[in-house]
């Protein structure tokens, strides 16, 4: 299933390799990153970016003394280890990977090639690591945040639409491994709001439109959707019809930029420009197993204030002073 290859449109942006077994020239080291996104998407292309440029002050140039070969899925759980197959056997010196599927995609793949993670959740509990201290193997990376932080998004939920009285909860089983402690941590909350939970587990658009159309039925209707590769790959569908029912929406980063109500996450964009500084030290002789699990230290508040207004909302004047982006 090789993909074809495409120069992102914007300046500076990387050059998506996604060549065979091509001999490199002498002294040129090897990166695979498996990207959860799908290829032609500009948030893709933005955090590659980032990526590619981190490498470059940390003085790795692409095509000059580094090659960076990409892969997207698209969140499709079927394209994981399909790709992370043609990363390994690419023998890259070292692979970024994307999420949590990405990661036990390439764990069945290879127990030496070191691995730098981003946008996992509890990576301890699936295996992945030893500890957040001291890996012990050959992965290591940047952790999501704690499930704990879905209190805070019911918050901000119920502050931004009081009258909000039932959420659905929307993910994707097969790519987010972590659903189930974050669904806890939801439902473990809910009360202290007034709010009543239903978690609806969705594997495709058809699945995402029924989701949605039957949490419409009601009044006092929202929607949380959780961080992962399929939700953010399919957020345009997922947005699209909350808009059409008039849900609010609460969600990543990528969310609000797109039309959604709200989100309070980490910038993933800075996220993938600290993962350079991880491979900058494998590619430099560090251990993986010596590399703590890092976790993220800043969260954003973004209000898309358009989408509030289309939902009849006033964004009450204190979340305004306290939120990071606001999109008119």
């Amino acid at each position: 299933m090789r993909r074809r290859a495409f120069i992102a449109a914007i300046a500076g942006a990387p050059a998506w390799s996604l060549t065979g077994h091509a001999q490199q020239p002498q002294g040129i080291r090897r990166v695979g990153v498996l990207m959860p996104f799908a290829e032609n998407d500009p948030y893709a292309q933005k955090l590659a970016t980032s990526f590619t440029d981190a490498l470059a002050r940390f003085g790795w140039l692409h095509e000059k003394n580094i090659r960076i070969d990409y892969r997207f899925p698209a969140g499709n759980p079927a394209f994981f280890k399909t790709y992370a197959t043609e990363l390994v056997d690419l023998s890259p010196d070292v692979i970024l990977a994307g999420g949590s599927p990405a990661v036990a995609a390439f764990r069945q793949q290879t127990r030496t090639i070191p691995i730098v993670f981003v946008l996992v959740v509890d990576p301890v509990g699936l295996g992945f690591v030893q500890s957040l201290a001291r890996p012990g193997g050959n992965i290591t990376g940047f952790s999501e945040y704690d499930a704990e932080l879905m209190g805070k998004w019911l918050q901000l939920l119920k502050e931004m639409a009081p009258s909000v009285t039932r959420v659905t909860v929307i993910f994707n089983p097969d790519t987010a491994p972590f659903a189930p402690l974050f669904n806890r941590a939801i439902e473990a909350a809910a009360p202290s709001f007034r709010l009543m939970v239903t978690l609806a587990p969705v594997h495709d658009d058809a699945e995402v439109e029924v989701a949605i159309a039957e949490q419409a039925k009601g009044p006092g209707g929202a929607l949380i959707v959780l961080p992962e590769s399929f939700s953010n790959t399919h957020r345009d569908v997922i947005i699209t019809a909350a808009a059409r029912y008039r849900l609010p929406l609460i969600g990543g980063t990528i969310f609000p930029k797109a039309g959604a109500l709200l989100s309070y996450w980490f910038d993933q964009v800075a996220l993938y420009a600290q993962a350079a500084s991880y491979i900058d030290r494998i590619l430099r002789g560090a251990d993986p197993a010596d590399l703590p699990v890092q976790r993220p230290t800043k969260f954003s508040l973004i209000i898309n204030l358009k989408t509030a207004k289309a939902l009849g909302l006033t964004v009450p004047p204190t979340m305004l002073d306290l939120a990071d982006e606001v999109i008119e």
